[in-house]
């Protein structure tokens, strides 16, 4: 289980996070909402490594990821998919994956279950990432991070500026990480893509977690995304 510990954050002088505790289980979606700077983003780069937490701490079972520099975090089974997808452009998909692999030591049998989730990727191989469509560049972000075979899973909005049938796709990866005891944690802004995943939702507002909900109240009063959060 991941389990965020009180944790604060800043960047620069600005404090993002303040005192954030949650929990990522395996074996669920946990939806992260709130209004642009409530601090998503940066509660997700604190996880990885990628923002200094001067109190609290971040820890996966009995390892404390806080305490260990970035490059180390992705080794314990923590993928990432940083909004803007972060691939490098000039290397193929092929290369792209490699890296992935290269991680965690995973090799071929790895790779094609990424390839079976991710038939097109299968097509453009050879292809230099740069040069895919916005959708194919989000399979490859994701694909990456699953060549991981990570325990925990962070997709910080995977669906921003998609097509519909690429959005039905992440999600329907997302679901099958979940089904085979994966943590996924998802930073979402659209209320509607939320409610189709979520089994509970983290609701922050200027750096601080304002509540955690089943997905299931929110289902039934998806008005409390604007009450909680501002959002809907």
């Amino acid at each position: 289980m991941l389990r965020i510990e009180g944790i604060d954050a800043y960047h620069g002088r600005a404090q993002a996070l303040h005192g954030v505790s949650l929990e990522a289980r395996p074996g669920e979606i946990l939806c992260i909402m709130g209004r642009n700077g409530a601090g998503k983003t940066t509660l997700l780069k604190a996880v990885m490594g990628l923002v200094a937490v001067p109190a609290g701490r971040i820890r996966l079972g009995e390892v404390t990821l806080s305490d260990l520099p970035a490059h180390e975090v992705p080794r314990h089974g923590i993928g990432y998919v940083p909004q803007g997808r972060r691939l490098f452009a000039e290397l193929t998909v092929a290369e792209n994956l490699a890296i992935g692999l290269m991680t965690r030591g995973h090799g071929a049998a790895t790779r094609e279950r990424v390839l079976t989730l991710f038939p097109r990727l299968r097509e453009r191989l050879d292809q230099r990432a740069g040069t895919l469509s916005g959708g194919e560049q989000q399979m490859l972000a994701v694909g990456r991070a699953l060549c991981l075979e990570p325990s925990v899973l962070l997709l910080d909005e995977p669906t921003e500026g998609l097509q519909p049938s690429m959005i039905g796709l992440i999600q329907d990866v997302a679901r099958q990480m979940r089904a085979q005891g994966v943590a996924v944690v998802l930073v979402e802004q659209r209320l509607e893509a939320v409610l189709a995943l979520a089994d509970r939702v983290a609701f922050l507002e200027t750096g601080r977690l304002r509540s955690v909900i089943p997905a299931e109240a929110l289902r039934e009063r998806p008005d409390l995304a604007a009450t909680y959060a501002g959002v809907g």
